[in-house]
């Protein structure tokens, strides 16, 4: 059963942990002018607090509207249950996987419970209770500010930034330095990946240019090699495809290797044969990759 409560009584500790989307929040401003809020706002009711867990967009367009009293619905008195409740609820599917993953570690640490304890009151394995720990625990804080501040898409960092990670030149640092670089821009996801790509993949001139701020170059640089160039012959048509193909095939194969899943005798035996062949050329494939590399920089 909702209630109205003055805005004031809520307590907006958890708003940090819910990311912000000002394209949505402007939309909802423009809904509860008109039609008012629909959907109550919910919290725990502690002894000592109301602490607000979900609704925070609803609470920021009525403060814009002047509105003093919102409807509210108490999820319990006991920060750690209210939690629960609210990730266990079936229409709460608007949680999305880094808000799951800051909550997750909220129960871990904050309110000491066990991975085993947090499985089970949310019904979920082990294994998806440690993912999303992790997700957060491989995150700097200043990463984790720009998502949560919606200055970065969420989809552009799980997706697209994240994979680079299992590259050996890569680091989390180098994350952070390239968000820092595009965050805030409005860019497009496509944009992003681009960018991505000829930032820790491309020549060190591109690099530089994305360093320095040249994000619109840069794109139109990358934006302008044609994915079927003409004045190709057919056998450097063929190449070309085979290189990009190569290169998607190192990235697949980069991160799967390293999957849990893979246990069976069958396929270590056959997977020890191919990766020693593959290894047995590995010297020769650098350096041809390195010397092509050169030349065709020079052209």
């Amino acid at each position: 059963m909702s209630e109205n409560v003055e805005l004031s009584t809520l307590n907006l500790r958890y708003e940090g942990y819910r990311l912000r989307d000002d394209a949505h929040e402007a939309r909802l401003l423009a809904s509860i002018a008109e039609r008012g809020i629909e959907e109550p706002l919910e919290g725990v009711d502690t002894p000592q607090e109301r602490f607000l867990l979900d609704g925070f967009k609803r609470r920021r367009c009525a403060e814009k509207l002047g509105l003093h009293y919102v409807p509210y619905v108490s999820l319990g008195e006991e920060e750690a249950s209210g939690i629960i409740t609210l990730m266990r609820a079936a229409p709460n599917s608007s949680l999305q996987i880094l808000e799951q993953a800051r909550f997750v570690v909220e129960l871990l640490t904050i309110h000491g419970m066990s991975v085993a304890d947090v499985a089970e009151s949310l019904s979920r394995s082990k294994g998806w209770i440690c993912m999303r720990r992790n997700l957060m625990g491989q995150m700097s804080d200043a990463t984790r500010q720009i998502l949560f501040r919606g200055a970065f898409p969420v989809y552009s960092y799980m997706y697209t930034l994240r994979p680079f990670m299992r590259m050996n030149s890569v680091t989390t640092s180098d994350l952070d330095r390239f968000i820092e670089l595009v965050a805030g821009k409005r860019l497009s996801v496509r944009d992003i990946e681009l960018l991505a790509d000829g930032y820790f993949r491309g020549p060190d001139s591109l690099r530089a240019a994305i360093t320095e701020g040249k994000l619109n170059w840069s794109l139109d640089q990358m934006k302008n090699v044609p994915d079927d160039p003409d004045g190709c012959s057919d056998f450097e048509r063929v190449l070309l495809k085979e290189l990009q193909s190569l290169g998607k095939s190192m990235q697949r194969v980069v991160f799967k290797c390293q999957d849990p899943r893979l246990a069976s005798r069958p396929f270590y035996a056959q997977a020890n044969l191919l990766t020693a062949g593959l290894l047995s050329n590995l010297d020769t494939f650098q350096e041809r990759m390195k010397a092509f590399h050169d030349r065709s920089g020079q052209m």
